[in-house]
């Protein structure tokens, strides 16, 4: 009879565990469903709230953030479909009729330039001396580190631009060649990209515009002169000259190695007008100038790298190379091609889709 209580007791207690043990489970599973629906709430309610910031940045009362969603996208050119995920195509004509860059007409003036470039130890501001103030042992380049709000970069002060040179890579039709490569196959110290160009499997790297080098014209003899921008070259005084000639004008005028880009940012002083943003978004950059004491400036904004530089736009592109004397300036080709490369380092390579490292180009300015 004993046995028989303790075995109706023990499965009493089996019953009573297995209970327990079936009630955890159900409180576990109710537990984690309560979990995931807590996840799912906070999900959506994020979800929610970048909607709600998305809808009020793009519609909302503030211009700032539409012109720079719609200028940045259609300055990309191969996702220029961004700019119409929340604007129709009006609209979006509309936004980059605000944001425009209002270049003046005038040539730049080669009699202005006149060689000096000495540092006299007598600065006018910290900027002046950066460029002024030569390191030791080498009176023909620096290299200046740019940093602004959300921006680094690179800017190649060249002492002599004598020692300047427009170079192409060879056999276009079957490809470009990398900045690096550029540098090495003629015998460059340092460079930058130059031009835009047209990319196809049929005609290879083919450079827009004109290109002049060594006082020839080697492609776009019968091309107008751009809309935009313009002819960006050194004279055979090594005068930077940025001018809406046509080819046969600019080689009259005594350049002998020049491509086509622009927007032209400073003339003669004068830095163009911006309405916006100046209608280019923010992106990687490239750009050259001359201080009137014939020193040249080659630089370039790294970009599309979060946490370490988004890029700039025209006008604080403007604002750099203003702050460092520029007397003629022009913005080059910029987005995934901007790069520079010093003695085999690359400083500079722009973030972007659907490649990594340096981008393959038809041309780069460089010093020898």
């Amino acid at each position: 009879m004993e046995n028989e209580e303790i075995i109706f007791i023990d499965e009493l207690e089996e019953k009573q565990s297995i209970k327990e043990e079936n009630n955890k489970t159900v409180k576990t599973k109710k537990q984690k469903k309560k979990k995931s629906l807590k996840k799912w709430i906070v999900t959506f309610g994020l979800l929610d709230v970048i909607a709600v910031v998305c809808l009020f940045l793009m519609y909302g009362p503030f211009p700032y953030f539409r012109n720079l969603w719609v200028t940045s996208a259609l300055t990309t050119a191969t996702h220029e479909y961004f700019a119409y995920i929340f604007f129709d195509a009006e609209e979006v004509q509309k936004i980059m009729a605000n944001n425009v860059v209002i270049e003046g007409n005038d040539s730049s003036k080669e009699e202005d330039i006149e060689f000096s470039g000495e540092d006299t130890g007598v600065y006018e501001s910290i900027y002046e001396e950066q460029i002024l103030k030569r390191d030791e042992g080498n009176d023909l380049y620096k290299v200046i580190d740019i940093e602004g709000d959300g921006y680094k970069g690179h800017m190649l002060v060249v002492y002599d631009p004598s020692r300047i040179d427009l170079v192409q890579a060879p056999n276009l039709k079957y490809g470009g060649k990398q900045l690096a490569k550029l540098l090495e196959l003629n015998d460059g110290i340092a460079g930058i990209n130059a031009s835009g160009f047209n990319y196809s499997k049929e005609t290879g790297y083919i450079p827009n515009g004109i290109v002049i080098m060594d006082n020839e014209i080697v492609w776009g003899a019968d091309k107008e002169p751009a809309k935009t921008g313009g002819i960006i070259g050194f004279t055979n005084d090594n005068k930077l000259i940025l001018t809406k000639s046509t080819a046969q004008e600019a080689l009259d005028m005594g350049i002998r190695d020049a491509v086509t880009f622009g927007p032209f940012l400073v003339v003669n002083g004068v830095p163009s007008e911006f309405k916006g943003n100046g209608g280019y978004g923010i992106a990687p950059r490239t750009a050259i100038g001359q201080r009137r004491d014939g020193i040249v400036l080659m630089l370039v904004i790294d970009g599309r790298r979060p946490g370490h530089s988004l890029g700039v736009d025209m006008v604080e592109l403007t604002n750099v190379l203003l702050k460092y004397g520029a007397y003629n300036a022009a913005n080059l080709d910029g987005g995934g091609s901007s790069s520079i490369v010093v003695e085999g380092e690359i400083l500079s390579v722009a973030g972007g889709w659907g490649y990594t490292g340096e981008r393959y180009i038809p041309n780069a300015i460089i010093i020898k």
